[in-house]
């Protein structure tokens, strides 16, 4: 008889089928133009071997319990890409933050985030 391996062991992070939990509620949405980039972002990246669909999977496994708990779907594949690009040597954190910037300059802060707090600099309050 083999032996009992731990429940944290044997399930990764995303790994939820059978878990205790409350009653899925089922809601049909019209996937956000943001949702709909990263998907094609998805199917570019592996059309391109430059991440296949079995590194995005492990690159979700990576962000842990916590954060696949907290984030939304596509915000898990978001932050797994840039992992993996940044793993990669692809693609820098400060890369990355400087495109970001220059997205919001050109179509403001995300939703629900004042301009104010925004646009104040770091370590400075928000007016």
């Amino acid at each position: 008889m083999a032996a009992s391996v731990p429940d944290h062991v044997s399930r990764l992070p995303n790994d939820i089928g059978g878990a205790e939990a409350g009653p899925i509620v089922q809601v049909e949405h019209e996937l956000l133009p943001w949702e709909k980039r990263c998907h094609a972002l998805a199917d570019v990246l592996d059309f391109r071997k430059i991440v296949n669909t079995e590194e995005k999977r492990k690159g979700v496994e990576a962000l842990g319990e916590t954060l696949i708990g907290q984030l939304p779907y596509y915000e898990r594949w978001t932050v797994a890409f840039a992992n993996i690009l940044f793993a990669k040597g692809l693609l820098t954190p400060s890369e990355l933050a400087r495109k970001m910037q220059e997205v919001e300059a050109r179509f403001g802060p995300p939703a629900g985030e004042a301009a104010s707090d925004a646009a104040a600099p770091a370590g400075e309050p928000a007016r």
